[in-house]
Parts: C-alpha cells; structure tokens; sequence
C-alpha cells in the first residue's frame, strides 16, 4: 500500500494549539494526517508532511461526510466560537459513524462530567448515545492560555489578572495534549476510556508569577483580582456576554481548587512525564519580551 493510500487521521482544529501539536506527534509517529483548515491561506502553517483540507464545521451531513473521505479516524475539538453543538458538531459525528471510522478522540474538559452546562458534556453524551468508538481527553488548563489570552497583561503590564485567589492549578502544557492525542489514536485499548489530563506539579497564580518572573527577568506580580472587578474589567474592554459568563464559571471552578490536582496521565500514556511550568516558560518566553 502506497502511502497516500493509507487510511489517514483527520485533526480539526489543526492550526490551533492543541490540534497543531496533535498534527505533529502523529506524524512523528509516521501517521498519515488530513489536517482540517479554515481557508487555503492556512496551509503554510502545517507542518511538512501533513495533507491540508479544506474545512468548516456545517449542518450539511453530505459535505462532513466528504470531509472525512480517506480517514479512518478523527481527532474532533470543539472551536470556542461554537456553542452550538448540535447544529455543527453532531453532523460530523454522524458522518464518522456512517463511515464506520474505528476510532473519534474527542477533546472535552476536566471535570465535564459535573458540568451539563458547558458544549462538551452534550458532545460527549451524543457520541456515546450513537455509540461511536470513543476515546475523551479531559485536560486541565493549558499553560498556553497565559501566553495567548492572558498574554497581553503580562507582557503589557507584568501581571498576571486573574481571579483565582490563592487556589492551585495543576497546569498542562498543550504540546502533552498532542502527544497523548497521537498515542491514543496509534495504539490499541483506549476505545471507551476516559482520561484526565493534569500536568505533574500544582501552582498558584503567585507562583507562576514568581517563575516567569525568574524566567523574564523583570517582576511580573499576581494581581488577585475579585470575581467583581475581573468581570467588570472584562465588559469594559468590550467582552462578549458569553464570553464574561464562562470566565466567571471557570475561576469559579478553579476557587474551589477542582483543578488542583497532579497527576501522571501524560507519562502513563505517553511514557515521558509532562512539561513543567518553567519548561514552557523557558520555551515561549518570546510570547512576553517587550
């Protein structure tokens, strides 16, 4: 068998941080990879090797079965802008199911099983109501999110914003998430399964501010916002109502110290422990020099 004629892996979202890395370690692995990207201008920044194809999440079952054409499994992240699952998620999921492909990695949410209100608990629910071959990665939060959304603040005005208080989080590194997104889909046994994605150590905002600082250079401080004056903040700049409705439940979650806890998933999976913060730190420091 040619290898273009290899039954393929499609990764929506492969431009982003996790579908990107994803798109990587399969390849790495010798994975044949259909990499799904919003227009044509997106396909130079794929890695060599991976196959670019145009795509958008649609209602139309027809052109999400096209999608699919040549793939035997799919890795499947929900976009943030989307909420509406049903509309636009579920058609590829049927289509999947129609094509009979033997394996949907889907990207859910730690602790989603608590949380009907969030997208990915209906999108979890759906593929195991149709029975699909699944396999769900629950993660934590990424470390990246301090180098993109929240990178402004830090670089801008050395400090971190954020309402956590003095709870701890056990940070992972989007990179992990791709390695065990491609160990997942190569090797057998993890259809049905279920697994949290922590990283190995648990810190606070104030620690991370103390790393990056040691890592930056300059002081970056943790300011420790109220909920109140976050969320004001937020609507000042002009946030979407949506968007200031999920920050609230996610520091509220993260208050509680839900995402407190280590745990050693990525190496159990991957065989190599998980990034550490200053790891990252040291790797994307670029994201807040001035």
């Amino acid at each position: 068998m040619s290898v273009d004629d290899r039954p393929a892996v499609f990764v929506t979202g492969a431009t982003g941080s996790v579908g990107s890395a994803v798109v990587a370690r399969l390849l790495e692995r010798g994975e044949r990879v259909i990499a799904g990207v919003r227009t044509s201008a997106d396909v130079a920044r794929l890695p060599a090797g991976a196959e670019a194809r145009v795509f958008e999440f649609s209602s139309d079952t027809g052109a999400m079965s096209a999608a699919l054409d040549g793939c035997d499994r799919l890795f499947l992240l929900r976009p943030p802008p989307i909420d509406d699952v049903e509309t636009y998620l579920f058609p590829l999921i049927d289509a999947a199911m129609q094509r009979k492909l033997r394996q949907i990695v889907f990207l859910s949410l730690q602790g989603v099983e608590h949380n009907k209100g969030v997208p990915h608990y209906r999108v979890e629910k759906r593929l195991e109501a149709v029975g699909a071959p699944f396999t769900f990665l629950r993660p934590n939060f990424f470390m990246q999110n301090l180098s993109t959304t929240y990178r402004d603040d830090i670089r801008d005005r050395d400090e971190i914003y954020l309402p956590a208080g003095r709870a701890f989080t056990a940070f992972i590194d989007a990179d992990d998430i791709g390695a065990v997104a491609a160990a997942v889909l190569t090797a057998p046994g993890h259809l049905g399964k279920k697994y949290t994605l922590n990283g190995e150590q648990a810190l606070t905002y104030r620690n991370v501010a103390r790393i990056l600082s040691d890592v930056l250079g300059r002081t970056i401080r943790y300011a420790r916002p109220s909920e109140a004056e976050y969320l004001a903040r937020l609507t000042a700049e002009g946030a979407p109502a949506d968007y200031v409705a999920v920050q609230r439940m996610i520091y509220r979650v993260v208050r509680f110290n839900i995402s407190a806890l280590p745990n050693r998933a990525v190496r159990r999976l991957t065989g190599r422990p998980a990034t550490r913060f200053r790891e990252f730190a040291q790797r994307e420091r670029a994201a807040w020099d001035r």
